[in-house]
């Protein structure tokens, strides 16, 4: 089981989705309050188990309505996800990966951890 690691920022505070191996799967933004983090975490457990996938890395892909993992390609040449609330925004983001398929395979983890991860003050 992964979990939920909220963290103190020089900014403010954010979350990370941690697999159950430890790895980073996805991050959040800096959030000002605990409270606003917390709200975070409640959106990526509501939508991420039933958000579709849009690969923006083909030409002419089908945009989907919200809640979506929105797969693209950074400056850099890597793939990354980002997931989407109802609203349209972003509440997680992930790390870049050389490959597509490690990509998917993060939109897949943060499915499955997403669902019953406790939350965890980080030490």
């Amino acid at each position: 089981m992964g979990k939920f690691v909220i963290k103190k920022t020089n900014k403010g505070i954010k979350f990370n989705l941690k697999a159950t191996n430890g790895e980073i799967i996805a991050t959040s933004e800096v959030y000002e309050a605990e409270a606003s983090c917390r709200k975070g975490i409640a959106s990526v457990i509501k939508n991420a188990p039933i958000a579709g996938v849009e690969d923006q890395t083909v030409e002419g892909y089908k945009a989907l309505k919200h809640p979506k993992f929105e797969v693209y390609t950074d400056k850099t040449g890597e793939f990354r996800f980002r997931l989407k609330a109802r609203n349209g925004q972003i509440i997680a983001v992930s790390e870049g990966y050389k490959k597509m398929v490690s990509c998917m395979n993060g939109i897949e983890s943060v499915r499955k951890n997403a669902a019953d991860s406790p939350i965890v003050m980080a030490e």
